[in-house]
């Protein structure tokens, strides 16, 4: 970009005064030519905001280099400003946590189960959907009542402005960048244009909540009509939908879980630990909580066993078909949620054992056990406030060497425990 400017001013400078008049041809074309020196080299985006410009004007690059056309580059981007209320959003950590069972008591809801019991049977496409990519229907609209409220709500956002402002921003920007060169490739291929990519702040689109390279890379033409639209296309929408899923490793004939129960005095760091089929966790002592047999697909199958609200919660063998769930979102309150939807769908009825009434915890209460549990020996990571694997797993540990039940669940309680120990230790004189 220097290189061409020091070029164009080498240009000027050695105009001549005695040029001729405006009227002539060579006047003209020397005006076109100063109008397109001026247009090369005018950065893409000139916002007022110079993180953003700045951020803009060195991806231009990298975005030609990943195959976008200048010019598309530059008209897409042109006129664009960082959305406030995306950096808003993707900076706010949740002050409290919601406990799972809260979670899941408002995603499984009697009007949320009325209306998809009632698409169970009134989408026409999912006989075809079901034959193709074999993933049950009921799967599939437990998605489609999570992602969009059965396409209701799919979000307005400028999906390319979501994203420029979420990589200027730096903190994902790796990750929006190749979102924006996906984006920028969707509409250069024309299958869709800019106005088009509407959808959430974080960047997923349509009825399915699809981001730029997943539509580009799953997204399917179900209806025939020559053109993916997972916005107005129901028939694409839950394709493309069960296309991730079966990519995703999705497996015809098994669960995706099961509610189970233990023993009196089961070993409970046994969870989120090995995968192994029901005859194995039987020896244990695990099994299905409803007291029926397995279904031969189910008894082949490797399991993980999860207590998600703790070991007074309900507990669940996970099956392969979770895990692919959560290559959609990869957390497991969501693939419980669609799961549980999908079982009240077909008719069956909520965990057998309730969810336990628990105390939200506050941000402070959540990186307070971490950093304990760290100082303890039990490496939880960084004290983020996010309780993932990392400060689950130091948790049992932890559990397990005070003689507690080890299912590593942050109650309010382990929060206290943790608290007064760790406050002890740090106390205590070295030595």
């Amino acid at each position: 970009m220097r290189r061409r400017l020091s070029f164009f001013l080498l240009l000027a400078g050695c105009a001549s005064p005695a040029a001729p008049p405006a009227s002539t041809p060579m006047a003209a074309h020397a005006g076109a030519a100063a109008q397109h020196a001026q247009a090369t080299i005018a950065p893409p985006v000139a916002s007022g905001d110079l993180v953003f410009d700045q951020w803009a004007s060195e991806f231009e690059a990298r975005a030609i280099a990943a195959g976008i056309e200048p010019a598309v580059f530059r008209r897409e981007m042109a006129g664009l400003t960082p959305d406030p209320r995306v950096g808003a959003l993707d900076s706010r950590q949740p002050e409290f946590s919601k406990p799972i069972g809260d979670y899941l008591r408002g995603v499984v809801t009697a009007d949320r189960v009325a209306i998809g019991q009632r698409r169970h049977a009134d989408v026409t496409e999912f006989p075809a959907i079901e034959a193709k990519y074999g993933v049950p229907r009921d799967v599939l609209l437990g998605v489609w009542a999570l992602e969009s409220g059965f396409g209701s709500i799919q979000g307005d956002n400028d999906t390319l402005r979501a994203l420029a402002t979420l990589a200027a921003q730096g903190r994902r920007r790796g990750w929006a960048e190749g979102e924006i060169i996906a984006t920028l490739k969707i509409i250069q291929s024309g299958e869709h244009p800019r106005a088009r990519l509407r959808g959430s702040w974080a960047g997923a689109m349509g009825q399915t909540q699809f981001i730029p390279s997943t539509f580009l890379a799953t997204a399917v033409d179900q209806d025939g009509d020559g053109r993916r639209d997972i916005w107005a296309s129901r028939a694409d929408a839950l394709a493309s939908a069960a296309n991730l899923l079966a990519k995703a490793g999705w497996v015809r004939g098994q669960s995706w879980a099961r509610e189970v129960s233990v023993p009196p005095g089961f070993d409970f760091s046994l969870t989120e630990g090995p995968r192994e089929t029901p005859a194995w966790w039987a020896d244990k002592g695990v099994k299905r909580a409803d007291g029926l047999p397995w279904s031969p697909g189910d008894a082949e199958a490797k399991a993980q066993l999860v207590a998600p609200a703790g070991a007074s919660g309900p507990l669940f063998l996970l099956f392969p078909n979770h895990f692919a769930l959560r290559q959609y979102n990869n957390s497991l309150s969501y693939a419980l949620g669609v799961g549980l939807l999908a079982d009240r769908f077909a008719g069956e009825g909520p965990p057998i054992r309730p969810w336990p009434q628990e105390t939200p915890l506050s941000l402070v209460d959540r990186m307070t056990a971490q950093r304990a549990l760290t100082a303890l020996g039990f490496d939880a990571g960084q004290p983020d406030g996010v309780v993932g694997m990392g400060t689950r797993k130091a948790l049992r540990e932890w559990q397990k060497a005070r003689g507690l039940t080890a299912d590593g669940y942050l109650s309010a309680d382990m929060v206290r425990r943790l608290r007064e120990e760790g406050s002890a230790a740090t106390a205590a004189p070295a030595g």
